[in-house]
């Protein structure tokens, strides 16, 4: 009895000088995930500008991180509105792509017919390259951010559509006997059985969607935009190359890798918001 109760004190202390170091480990690496790109985001552009500086290399031919900022407050006015352009662009394909693509997934789990007869159109749409449809809608869709939309739906459209149709086809076979079992209507399957076990896999294509948009806008602004239509910052950008404003293009190319963090950043929120409660993907383990 003695020796039992001489052990009990020992143990608490030793469990709450765990616990302290999983903690200080945990706040570390919170702190680490930000501070490393950070600093080397600051290398990087510190490295940048001491070349430019030491190799006294011209502007027009590569313009230092200074002359950049410089301009890209400067060019603002102009920058701003192709933003926009670009950002709508981009959003409105994402939410075409992400309503197209889960109806469409949806009807294909729902009838094998339907699957048969379209899928491979879709695959179709997918492999072939949007620089080769982009002057072919030019030609044929009057409006430049009309042809534009298409493209960038094309390209984010089939991640949204093939991770979705895994998921839905994913759900547990134990499960699906059960719901068979209680003569489950189809809705009801869709509902508290498919739709679950296929959200894990819709917000995973809809990161990857969510990048290709962009890139498919940024793409379709390049090949439509040649002709004057004054589209997003793609255009500004080729604008800025036939002038030799380095300046503006790199102050525009700037934006679009900002645009497509912001959308990364954002698409991980809600992936998270949407998981962390329940899926092993974003439950958080103990060390």
């Amino acid at each position: 009895m003695t020796d039992q109760s001489a052990e009990a004190p020992l143990a608490a202390p030793v469990l709450d000088a765990e616990e302290a170091r999983k903690a200080r480990n945990e706040k570390i690496m919170k702190i680490a995930k930000w501070a490393l790109p950070s600093l080397v985001l600051i290398l990087a552009i510190g490295a940048w500008q001491a070349y430019v500086m030491i190799a006294q290399v011209p502007h027009y031919i590569l313009p230092s991180p200074w002359k950049v900022a410089v301009t890209l407050v400067q060019d603002w006015p102009v920058l701003w509105p192709a933003l926009l352009i670009t950002g709508r662009l981009t959003l409105l394909a994402l939410i075409l792509a992400v309503l197209g693509g889960v109806l469409l997934s949806v009807a294909f789990t729902q009838s094998r017919w339907i699957e048969m007869s379209l899928f491979p159109y879709a695959v179709i749409l997918q492999v072939t390259p949007v620089v080769a449809i982009a002057p072919l809608l030019q030609i044929y869709v009057d409006s430049a951010f009309a042809a534009a939309l298409i493209c960038a739906w094309i390209v984010a459209f089939f991640p949204i559509l093939s991770n979705t149709i895994i998921g839905l086809k994913s759900a547990d076979h134990n499960l699906q006997d059960l719901f068979t079992i209680y003569e489950a209507s189809a809705w009801q399957r869709l509902r508290f059985l498919s739709g679950p076990s296929a959200l894990p896999y819709f917000l995973g294509g809809l990161k990857i969607a969510g990048g290709l948009a962009l890139i498919g806008a940024v793409v379709a602004e390049f090949v439509i935009g040649r002709a004057g239509t004054g589209l997003g910052l793609a255009s500004t950008l080729l604008e800025a190359s036939y002038r030799f404003n380095f300046g503006r293009l790199y102050a525009a190319l700037v934006l679009i890798s900002l645009m497509g963090v912001v959308i990364f950043a954002l698409m991980s929120v809600v992936s998270h918001l949407c998981l962390y409660r329940w899926h092993e993907s974003a439950l958080k383990r103990e060390n």
